[in-house]
């Protein structure tokens, strides 16, 4: 059941966002004296141009709202209430129809990209861990895996907290309990008191996805106080569709906050990320300092274009609930073609059956054909995988050239007679 989450005909989607920037503020036709913002430069972008009439995210970008704080709260900046409703919106979809999460049981925002969604996760919870239970910073740490984005060990950096990662297996990429379990004994060794857990909903090189019950299991044995965020930054968009049986969502207790990028699957312009966390965690986020923004600011990028987010609630409307399921279907059936073909011709790889990424063994991978065909390596100095994904424009055409160039490479017949 979609809630929040209905398909809408382009007409619908002009009406709703030209109605959202009506009631935003007209500097134009407006006395707005006290606010350091406009319309972008009208030397630069007109705003006269026919085509803005019938493009309603280019309209947003030339008017320029500033989606400043978090709408899911009280007040906020009332010049920009119109399209701040639609952010709301889209917030309701993500949480509720997309990670099952309870009407009003969520905050969150638009914002700049996955990363900074999952510092904002770490911030809070090491602002929670201060204020409720007077921790110092050596009493805390990160809990992620090792194959968890870099945006972990940025947050560590940032925070000053001590970032601990489980190691994986080499060819499945799965987490076993008994290193998780030693990875948290070697941090409370070092002094850890308190947990901040970053279980992964598809990895950006591998689109693997974590256990998250083997973390709660083992946290749990050792009796330490922990909070778990989920990084969809990838997956957030894809994972759910291609895995109704998932248990990464609100509708697990244990799990507060989760990431997600509309910049990858979603196909949003670069820069929109979003963070959704369970109320009342958002406020261990607040800046009160800033004072002259109305309702104050809880999120780390303070300022922020509100044009993202009308590009990504478009997107979702556009499509609808069960277009975003089709397309999944159909990338995981191409997935599927691929897995199958690499298979038979006994090329090693690693691929989640519910991902559309295809991570290829580096002994098959020459870097001119890496090159050639913009493969991602896990590592440029050293790699052991080359990484696909199979987004729209990856078609069986593109695919299968790939695959008639492994086979010429002059390494091909020495791999096949082992």
């Amino acid at each position: 059941m979609y809630y929040h989450w209905k398909k809408k005909t382009q007409s619908e989607i002009k009406a709703k966002v030209f109605g959202a920037l009506s009631n935003n503020v007209n500097y134009t036709e407006q006395c707005i004296l006290g606010i350091p913002a406009s319309y972008l430069d009208e030397k630069v972008f007109s705003q006269d141009e026919t085509f803005l009439k019938e493009a309603p995210f280019l309209s947003t970008l030339i008017t320029n709202p500033n989606h400043i704080g978090c709408h899911t709260l009280g007040s906020s900046e009332r010049f920009f209430s119109g399209t701040q409703r639609i952010e709301k919106e889209l917030l309701d979809v993500c949480a509720i129809d997309i990670l099952g999460a309870k009407p009003e049981s969520f905050d969150g925002y638009v914002a700049s990209g996955g990363t900074e969604a999952n510092i904002q996760a770490i911030w809070i919870y090491r602002n929670y861990f201060q204020k409720e239970y007077g921790a110092s910073l050596d009493e805390i740490a990160i809990l992620c895996s090792a194959d968890s984005h870099y945006s972990m060990d940025k947050a560590g950096n940032l925070l000053m907290l001590s970032t601990y990662k489980v190691k994986v297996a080499q060819t499945t990429r799965e987490l076993h309990q008994q290193e998780i379990s030693r990875t948290i004994d070697l941090a409370k060794s070092d002094g850890a008191k308190y947990f901040i857990t970053v279980s992964n909903m598809m990895t950006t090189m591998f689109g693997s996805v974590d256990d998250v019950d083997q973390y709660i299991d083992a946290l749990t044995d050792r009796d330490v106080k922990f909070k778990i965020h989920i990084d969809a930054a990838y997956g957030g968009f894809y994972y759910p569709f291609s895995n109704e049986d998932s248990q990464l969502s609100f509708q697990n207790e244990h799990i507060s906050s989760v990431t997600l990028d509309a910049h990858k699957m979603a196909q949003a312009p670069y820069g929109t990320g979003i963070f959704l966390a369970r109320k009342g965690f958002i406020d261990y986020a607040n800046t009160r300092e800033a004072s002259y923004v109305e309702g104050e600011d809880y999120t780390l990028s303070g300022s922020r274009s509100g044009a993202n987010a009308i590009a990504v609630w478009m997107i979702l409307m556009k499509n609808g609930p069960f277009g975003w399921k089709e397309k999944v279907f159909i990338l995981q059936k191409r997935t599927d073609w691929l897995c199958e073909e690499l298979r038979d011709s006994g090329i090693a790889f690693y691929r989640n059956p519910f991902s559309n990424i295809v991570a290829i063994d580096s002994e098959y991978i020459t870097l001119k054909l890496a090159n050639e065909f913009g493969l991602v390596p896990d590592n440029h100095l050293n790699p052991k995988w080359f990484k696909i994904v199979l987004m729209e424009h990856v078609t069986i055409e593109k695919l299968i050239k790939l695959l008639n160039r492994i086979k010429q490479q002059q390494i091909w017949p020495q791999i096949q007679k082992k």
